[in-house]
């Protein structure tokens, strides 16, 4: 059985980036769980509005509930103090793709603090720059993208197992961090590749 607590920082999450200003990516949500471990994890992707299809630049967020949180989380909610309070694990990716040519990973970079200012009282940490090119049959040449991961613990103290609503501090301060380093990737002058054609009779275009 899934504690309500897992719900409450999704919706909260959720609800941030959104105030954010940010665009979620509806075809890219999803809710996991592990039957071997029984880890539970939510994973969603955001980019900023008005972007085309692919966007140009992408967040994609993840929020991991290991087993060992579920099972403190259950100790306290019976009057069992755990050993520690449990956590969620939270990573973002943030992705620029669609590129035409390899771009200067110094000018990327720039734009992407080695850590995140703090998200209640921790941080995310960078990991280093991936670079993918692909080559499909058919193209005039391959594209590019750079995708680099922040990751971090948030700890959930005794005022958030408590009252809930106190999430809603850290998520929205991760949210309009993660905003403003999108803005600041999709200000690069970079060369992109034109977006996929809309498909016909597609209500969205």
């Amino acid at each position: 059985m899934l504690d309500h607590i897992l719900v409450d920082v999704i919706t909260q999450t959720r609800r941030a980036l959104e105030d954010a200003l940010l665009q979620r990516q509806a075809v890219e949500e999803r809710f996991q769980v592990d039957v071997f471990l029984g880890d539970v994890s939510w994973e969603t992707s955001y980019s900023l509005p008005g972007e085309e299809k692919p966007p140009r630049v992408r967040a994609d967020v993840s929020v991991d509930w290991p087993t060992w949180s579920q099972s403190a989380y259950r100790s306290w909610s019976i009057g069992e103090p755990p050993e520690d309070l449990p956590e969620v694990v939270v990573e973002i990716t943030l992705r620029v793709q669609r590129l035409s040519v390899m771009p200067d990973l110094d000018v990327v970079l720039a734009c992407l603090p080695e850590e995140s200012p703090p998200i209640g009282t921790d941080t995310l940490v960078r990991a280093a720059p991936v670079v993918e090119q692909v080559h499909e049959p058919g193209e005039a040449g391959p594209r590019f993208a750079v995708e680099t991961s922040y990751q971090g613990t948030i700890r959930l103290g005794e005022a958030a197992l408590e009252d809930t609503t106190s999430l809603a501090a850290p998520a929205g301060q991760l949210a309009r961090w993660v905003a403003s380093v999108l803005v600041r990737l999709g200000d690069l002058k970079l060369a992109y590749l034109p977006p996929d054609p809309t498909p016909a009779g597609d209500d969205n275009r």
